[in-house]
């Protein structure tokens, strides 16, 4: 490791871990948005790493909605709360049980505003019914529907079936969001040069009805993209 990758590490270790504990500090969902937002903006600062919006206006003021994304690199989390810090949509995101072990994002992951996916439980009840809980509230629910990073050449990776029926049982319009940039390879040119500045595009899609089944949610997305499938 480069001298640069050796202090990035270090402070972003330091900033997760304190965000992570005034995060306990939140007495409701805009406080923790705020910190969310805080946090992202001051990593992504560091890293020198600036967000481009593309079709802002689609991006509702409020409401509550599935936002959906693609996903290569740890950092889109921020990426979103960055493109999405004007509105006042809350999203708890879907974070997987290793993120909850973590050393680095274990404290943050926890108190940010998360719930949790056991793919090893025996059955999923137990996510669903968090998930039912938090839409009571009246926030929205942010997932990955690839479920890990996608690594491959190709745009987007095959969607999993359960962020459709997320949508559909907690009839949750859906917020399409599209990572447009290879942030993948923007963050590592970041973390060896953090002096050079850097763009990831991020582009709004039309809402989707939780209602309309004529296309998977793959297909919907896709289309609202221009993805080749």
């Amino acid at each position: 490791m480069t001298l640069n990758q050796i202090k990035m590490a270090i402070y972003a270790t330091f900033i997760t871990n304190y965000y992570g504990f005034k995060l306990t500090t939140a007495k409701n969902s805009q406080e923790r948005k705020k910190l969310r937002v805080e946090y992202a903006n001051r990593l992504l600062d560091k890293l020198n790493i600036k967000i481009k919006i593309i079709n802002k206006t689609k991006l509702p003021k409020n409401g509550q909605y599935l936002l959906v994304s693609n996903h290569r690199t740890i950092i889109d989390p921020l990426i979103i709360e960055i493109a999405t810090q004007d509105s006042s949509i809350f999203g708890h995101w879907i974070a997987k049980k290793e993120l909850y072990n973590s050393l680095f994002f274990g404290k943050f992951t926890r108190n940010a505003g998360t719930i949790l996916l056991d793919r090893e439980a025996s059955q999923m009840s137990t996510f669903f019914k968090d998930i039912k809980e938090r839409t009571k509230d009246g926030d929205s629910i942010f997932i990955f529907p690839e479920g890990t990073r996608n690594k491959s050449d190709l745009a987007i990776s095959d969607f999993k079936e359960g962020s459709q029926i997320i949508a559909i049982k907690n009839r949750l319009h859906i917020l399409p969001v599209y990572i447009r940039s290879r942030a993948e390879n923007t963050l590592l040119s970041a973390i060896k040069n953090s002096k050079v500045e850097r763009f990831i595009e991020i582009e709004f899609g039309d809402i989707i009805d939780y209602k309309d089944r004529e296309l998977s949610l793959q297909e919907a997305y896709s289309r609202a993209f221009n993805i080749a499938q």
